[in-house]
């Protein structure tokens, strides 16, 4: 890639979409784009570019952002879950969000769980799996200009690029690298958290769960995964 320019390499993200196997292609056969110059993206041939994404065996190669690039040198945590959870996970999110004033909070702008903890963050970051002008879902509207004023969000999908299903999982490994551990707040055995959670262990980030109540039926996973080896969130953590 040593050939390569940023203005070319956005060229290329704007063209493909920000579908990574295109971009990587077109790099590597030295594609014929004219360049583009685009404020509002970062790429691998930036200084701004984050040390902690060189990590992933799939390093975004372009990412655009709206609001404070400076979030990106604080400390960070992620907190991940359920876009359907129950108010027990609710309440415990929104109670460690709280207690992390000095980091910011990582998570996917999502419903539920995401929302819950870029509500109550005092620095919240958000990773998109559509394009940074795309509102999705809408319901979360007023929230994620919210993050783009205050906070940050970043995706690697350019303008109005729409959210696709495989787009999610892919950007879950942006929120882990960012991250220096995860909390899983309530999760299910097939889901978007649990591939966030094998990120983290592929990533050797610290994982944290939320223990439940043997008789709470939503809590069953996050059990599994506090027996299979994974951190329970303690008292110490929440201010309560």
């Amino acid at each position: 890639m040593y050939w390569m320019n940023r203005e070319t390499l956005i060229a290329y993200s704007f063209y493909f979409g920000g579908e990574y196997g295109k971009i990587f292609k077109a790099v590597k056969e030295k594609m014929p784009i004219p360049p583009l110059n685009m404020e509002g993206a970062v790429t691998i041939l930036d200084e701004a570019y984050p040390k902690c994404f060189l990590d992933l065996k799939y390093p975004p190669l372009v990412f655009y952002y709206c609001g404070d690039l400076e979030l990106l040198k604080k400390d960070k945590i992620a907190i991940v879950g359920s876009r359907n959870p129950c108010n027990y996970a609710l309440e415990a999110t929104k109670a460690l969000a709280r207690s992390h004033p000095n980091e910011a909070i990582v998570s996917g702008l999502a419903k539920g769980i995401d929302a819950s903890a870029h509500e109550n963050a005092l620095q919240t970051i958000g990773i998109l799996g559509c394009g940074v002008d795309y509102i999705y879902p809408y319901c979360n509207k007023k929230l994620i200009q919210n993050v783009k004023t205050h906070g940050l969000v970043i995706s690697e999908y350019p303008g109005m690029t729409k959210p696709y299903g495989y787009h999610f999982p892919f950007r879950n490994r942006l929120i882990v690298a960012l991250s220096k551990r995860v909390y899983i707040m309530q999760s299910a055995q097939r889901s978007g958290t649990m591939t966030t959670v094998n990120e983290a262990l592929e990533l050797g980030r610290e994982i944290r769960v939320l223990p439940y109540d043997i008789f709470c039926k939503e809590g069953i996973h996050n059990n599994v995964l506090i027996s299979e080896g994974a951190m329970p969130i303690l008292n110490e953590e929440i201010a309560i």
